[in-house]
């Protein structure tokens, strides 16, 4: 499988049959999505869209995505599919904690997140969206992987280890609005037992984003994201003596394949 970083919390997998499942897009303010991908060609080529919740900086760039590719499947927490059901997108799939779907060679299981979810927070009165969540992918034949979404730390995490098995986790890292690095780095030694772990959430420097004029709005527009840049260097300080995991730090734009043995 090879795993394709496109923001803070904005991810593309790809399996190997070639299928591409975007999780929480966001293309506009994004210092981190790259320009040579803002093309129809790009957008047309994601087969499946999984929300972690409705915050604006994870779902901002689905109707951007809809625009070019009507029917593209979404997946969702039940609140927020209802609410982007009301706007007018087709094909949602509304599940909950604990539900599962199988699309292509993928079986996803929506699992819990410690953290809230409004819908429409930059465009007037926040809409109550239901719980945040993360996601086990458990592609055939190739590894399982879990996309904590934005969450604190949560005892949770071992109950997913111990079902789902994961090997990779994506795993919020940026503090402030999630966990932090020092929290994550507790997560990787005492509640997960994966082989490579990926910090996420975090935002990139001016000389390391894709788009040094979208993080300039983007910290004018919201200037806490200031603490929450470069923390991927922190969880990967706190894990250099922890040899059971590799921490994997994915520049923004990166792509990188993970082989089975």
């Amino acid at each position: 499988m090879k795993i394709l970083r496109l923001g803070h919390a904005m991810y593309v997998l790809t399996s190997k049959a070639g299928k591409n499942y975007l999780i929480d897009p966001f293309f506009d303010l994004n210092p981190g999505f790259p320009d040579h991908l803002n093309k129809p060609d790009f957008f047309q080529s994601i087969d499946c869209v999984f929300l972690t919740h409705g915050h604006f900086d994870h779902t901002s760039g689905l109707s951007k995505l809809v625009d070019h590719k009507p029917d593209i499947m979404v997946v969702a927490q039940y609140e927020l599919a209802l609410l982007l059901l009301q706007q007018g997108i087709k094909n949602v799939l509304p599940i909950n904690l604990g539900g599962s779907v199988t699309y292509n060679d993928v079986n996803v299981t929506m699992v819990q997140a410690k953290h809230t979810s409004s819908y429409g927070e930059t465009q007037g009165t926040p809409v109550y969206a239901g719980e945040a969540a993360g996601y086990i992918f458990d592609f055939i034949d190739d590894f399982t992987l879990y996309h904590s979404g934005d969450t604190a730390l949560m005892p949770d995490m071992k109950l997913i280890q111990d079902v789902y098995q994961p090997e990779i986790a994506i795993l919020s890292s940026s503090g402030h609005f999630t966990m932090g690095p020092k929290e994550a780095a507790y997560a990787v030694k005492h509640l997960l037992n994966v082989e490579y772990v990926i910090p996420s959430h975090t935002f990139p420097t001016n000389e390391t984003a894709p788009s040094p004029e979208s993080l300039k709005q983007l910290l004018q527009a919201f200037p806490v994201v200031e603490f929450m840049i470069d923390k991927d260097k922190e969880l990967e300080e706190l894990l250099k003596d922890y040899k059971r995991t590799k921490v994997i730090t994915l520049a923004y734009g990166e792509e990188r394949r993970f082989d089975k043995e």
